[in-house]
C-alpha cells in the first residue's frame, strides 16, 4: 500500500488564490481529481492526502466537498487563521468533517520568523492538540528552531514538516549550517515528522538522483522511518518533474531498507499521524 501524503488541487475560478499564478504557468490552470487518478493509478498510490494552497477557510471547505466525493482522497490539511478571536470556534466547525485531520499555517510566506509562538496564536494551537487535530508546517530552514519550541511548548500537538522545510537544494544549502542544525533539532523532538517531498522543486528541472539523495538520506537517518513519510506535492512537482519521475526516485532510494522502514516511508507513517 502507498500513501501520498502531499497533493493538491484548485479550481482558479473561485478567485482565492494568491498563487498558482502567472510565474508558474506550467501549474496555472485547474487541477482536480480526474487529472491525478491515472497517475495514482499507474503509480500503485491508493490512498492520499490533499493539503490546502490558499489561507482561507472557504479553501478548505472546498476542499473537504471534493474529499467527500473523492474515493481516493483520505483526508483533508486545511487553514484557519490561528490568531483571529474566532479560531477556536472556526476550527471546531470544520473539525465536524471528520474528514479534517490537520490545518497547515502558511508560516513561509509571513515574513516573522517567530510569528507561529506569538500569544494570540497559542489558545488555537492548544485546541489543536487537545482535539488531535495535526499541524503541517510549511516552513523554510529559518524556521527549524521555531517548530522545536512549537513542539516542545505541545509535547502532545503532532507536527510534520512539509518539504523538508525546503533546503534550497540547487544552491547546495544542504551544508548550510542553519538548515543542517535545524533538522537536528526538530527531529530530536518526537512529536515532530517530517514529509518526503517537495524537493525537486527546490533543486530545479535538471535534477538528478545524486543532488536529492544527500538530503533525502538525511531525513531518514534523523527521523527514522517511522516519522517519514511520502508526498508527491502534485501538481507543483510538475515543475521539476511529473508524477511518476519522483515516485520511481523514491523506491529506488528506498529500495536497501527493510521492508518495514519502506512501509513505513510510503504508508504507515502518514495513516498513524493522519489516522486514516
Amino acid at each position: 500500500m502507498i500513501i501520498d501524503a502531499h497533493q493538491h488541487f484548485w479550481t482558479l475560478a473561485r478567485g482565492d488564490y494568491a498563487w498558482p499564478n502567472e510565474t508558474v504557468a506550467p501549474i496555472f490552470r485547474d487541477f482536480t481529481p480526474d487529472d491525478l487518478y491515472p497517475l495514482l493509478k499507474q503509480a500503485g498510490v491508493e490512498k492520499t492526502i490533499l493539503v490546502q494552497a490558499t489561507d482561507t477557510v472557504a479553501e478548505t471547505e472546498f476542499l473537504l466537498t471534493i474529499a467527500a466525493q473523492t474515493d481516493f482522497v483520505a483526508g483533508v490539511v486545511g487553514w484557519v487563521d490561528l490568531t483571529a478571536p474566532d479560531a477556536i470556534a472556526t476550527i471546531d466547525r470544520l473539525r465536524r468533517n471528520p474528514m479534517l485531520k490537520g490545518l497547515r499555517p502558511m508560516l513561509q510566506s509571513i515574513p516573522d520568523t517567530d510569528w507561529i509562538l506569538q500569544d494570540a496564536a497559542q489558545p488555537a494551537l492548544a485546541h489543536m492538540a487537545a482535539v488531535d487535530l495535526s499541524f503541517d508546517a510549511l516552513i523554510q530552514p529559518r524556521h527549524l528552531s521555531v517548530i522545536a519550541k512549537l513542539a516542545q511548548r505541545y509535547p502532545s500537538l503532532g507536527i510534520v514538516v512539509d518539504h523538508i522545510a525546503k533546503p534550497q537544494i540547487g544552491a547546495g544549502q544542504g551544508s548550510d549550517q542553519t538548515f543542517q542544525d535545524g533538522i537536528r533539532q526538530v527531529a530530536s523532538c518526537e512529536n515532530v515528522l517530517c514529509k518526503l517531498s517537495g524537493m525537486v522543486t527546490e533543486a530545479g528541472p535538471d535534477w538528478t538522483p545524486t543532488d536529492l539523495t544527500p538530503y533525502a538520506q538525511t531525513i531518514i537517518d534523523r527521523f527514522g522511518a517511522e516519522r517519514v513519510m511520502f508526498g508527491s506535492d502534485w501538481p507543483v512537482v510538475n515543475l521539476a518533474g511529473d508524477y511518476g519521475k519522483w515516485i520511481s526516485y523514491v523506491q529506488a532510494l528506498l529500495a536497501p531498507l527493510r521492508a518495514s522502514a519502506r512501509h513505513n516511508i510510503l504508508a504507515g507513517t502518514a495513516q498513524r499521524f493522519y489516522r486514516v
